[in-house]
């Protein structure tokens, strides 16, 4: 016997509530090959993300400073909408995409209030990796 279709259309999706947060971090994590931009409430609460690949850049496009802006613009905007006006910026990563995803989050009329790089620096830890022969 033949299962009955499911009515997809009778789900409801709840709308997205607005939060009035004025305050956020943005925490952009640069590698070489994507960024991704989350900005949180202050207590680490995600509010809105957005990365290079999920901006429909793929391979090698990912990794470009224009893609890192994209991502940043797509998330600023989001959190603007939750209300988001001032951020602190913490960047991670060694990325091409480090100075272009804040300039295109300062582009939209985001009061940046600091920047800070915190990207981990081993104390001669793990051994890194071999180098590339190309």
């Amino acid at each position: 016997m033949a299962k009955a279709p499911v009515n997809t259309a009778a789900r409801r999706v709840s709308k997205k509530i607005r939060k009035n947060i004025a305050d956020g971090i943005a925490h952009v994590h640069a590698s070489f090959n994507n960024t991704i931009i989350t900005i949180t409430d202050r207590q680490g609460g995600a509010l809105a993300w957005a990365s290079s690949g999920g901006q429909g850049f793929k391979g090698s496009r990912k990794s470009t400073p224009f893609a890192a802006q994209v991502a940043a613009e797509t998330a600023g905007r989001a959190a603007q909408e939750q209300g988001i006006k001032n951020l602190d910026v913490r960047i991670k990563g060694p990325g091409p995409g480090r100075e272009s995803s804040v300039r295109a989050l300062a582009s939209l009329g985001i009061r940046i209030n600091s920047i800070s790089d915190v990207t981990p620096v081993p104390h001669n830890g793990c051994r890194p990796q071999k180098r590339r022969r190309i």
